[in-house]
C-alpha cells in the first residue's frame, strides 16, 4: 500500500489549526502503518520552510518522529518539495531518512492484486509524481520566478545574507506572495488552475510508451482532491489536507481518493459548490484483479 499526502500546510492559520492538522496526519499514519509500503508527501508539507546549515524551523516534531519511525520500520518515505517548502538542505534526508525530490519523480511501483485464481500477484504501476506548481501554463508570473526560488545558488546567497529569524520570516512572506501575487482574498477553488492541472496530467499520461508514459499521475497544489480515470490512465490529486483531510491511496483496489474523519478513512468525492468544497462519501472500490490492471503498465 502506498499513501499520498499533499498540502498539509503546517504552520498555516492559528497554532491550534496546525496542531490539529498534524495530530490527524499522525493518526492517519498510525492507522495505516502495519500495511504501509511507501509514503509520498506531494509538496507543501509546511506553509513555509527555510532550512539553514545548522538550523531548521521549529515545530511539528511529532510528524517528523512518525516519519522517522516509518523509515526505521522499512517504509520508503519520499518528500517532493512544493512551492511553499522548496528550501530544504539535508535535515530530512540525513536525520530522518526521507528521500527528497526537488522537482518530480517517475518510477515503477509494485502493487499486490488478485489474479484470476484469487491469488496475490504483484502488478507494476508506473507513477509520475510532482507537486504541480510550474505545470500550470497560465500562471506566467510564478512560472518565471519558480526557477529562481528552486535554484541552490539563490538559496545559498539568501542564507548568507539573512540570519535565521529574518530569513524564515521573509521566506514565509515571499512564499505566500508568490502563490498569490495580486494579494487576492481567494478562499474558493481556482478553477482555471484545476483545469490546467487536469490537462497536464492527461497529456503526461498520453505520452508514447517509448517515452515512459505513466499509468498514474499524482499532483497536489490546487487544493482539490480528485481521482479521475481516462483511457490514457489515472490522475490522482490527494487534495488539501490542512482544510479537507483528504489523501490518496494506491493498493489492491487501484488509486483511490479518501477522507480521514479523525478515526477512519472513507472513499470520497470532492464537489465544488460555488466557492465551497463539499466532501461526499462514495462506495468502496472493488479489489482489482490482474485483468483490471492498467493497460499501460510496463514490466518491473
Amino acid at each position: 500500500m502506498i499513501l499520498f499526502l499533499s498540502d498539509l500546510h503546517l504552520g498555516r492559520g492559528t497554532p491550534a489549526a496546525s496542531r490539529a492538522a498534524e495530530r490527524d496526519v499522525c493518526a492517519l499514519l498510525d492507522a495505516h502503518a502495519a500495511d504501509l509500503d511507501a509514503l509520498v508527501l506531494v509538496g507543501d508539507v509546511f506553509d513555509a520552510y527555510m532550512e539553514y546549515r545548522h538550523l531548521v524551523p521549529k515545530g511539528f516534531v511529532r510528524l517528523q518522529g512518525r516519519l522517522a519511525a516509518l523509515v526505521d520500520a522499512g517504509v520508503t518515505v519520499t518528500y517532493v518539495v512544493g512551492n511553499r517548502d522548496p528550501w530544504h538542505l539535508d535535515h530530512f534526508a540525513r536525520e530522518i531518512g526521507v528521500r527528497l525530490v526537488r522537482d518530480h519523480v517517475v518510477e515503477t511501483v509494485q502493487v499486490s492484486v488478485l489474479d484470476a485464481g484469487n491469488r496475490d500477484e504483484m502488478v507494476p504501476w508506473r507513477v509520475y509524481i510532482a507537486h504541480g506548481d510550474g505545470r500550470i501554463a497560465h500562471d506566467r508570473l510564478y512560472n518565471r520566478i519558480r526557477p529562481l526560488m528552486h535554484h541552490p545558488a539563490v538559496a545559498r546567497l539568501y542564507r548568507m545574507l539573512l540570519p535565521g529569524d529574518t530569513g524564515y520570516a521573509l521566506a514565509r512572506w515571499t512564499g505566500r506572495r508568490a502563490a498569490n501575487p495580486l494579494g487576492r482574498d481567494r478562499t474558493g477553488p481556482d478553477l482555471p488552475a484545476v483545469t490546467a492541472l487536469r490537462r497536464f496530467a492527461r497529456q503526461t499520461l498520453a505520452a508514447a510508451p517509448s517515452q515512459g508514459a505513466p499509468d498514474l499521475v499524482v499532483c497536489g497544489h490546487v487544493h482539490l482532491g480528485e481521482c479521475i480515470t481516462w483511457d490514457e490512465g489515472t490522475y490522482l490529486n490527494p487534495g488539501y489536507w490542512f482544510g479537507h483531510r483528504t489523501f490518496g491511496r494506491l493498493d489492491a483496489s487501484g488509486p483511490t481518493l479518501l477522507h480521514w474523519d479523525g478515526t477512519d478513512a472513507h472513499p470520497c468525492h470532492v464537489r465544488i459548490d460555488g466557492d465551497a468544497f463539499v466532501i461526499e462519501r462514495t462506495a468502496a472500490p472493488a479489489l482489482a484483479t490482474h485483468a483490471a490492471a492498467p493497460s499501460g503498465t510496463v514490466s518491473a
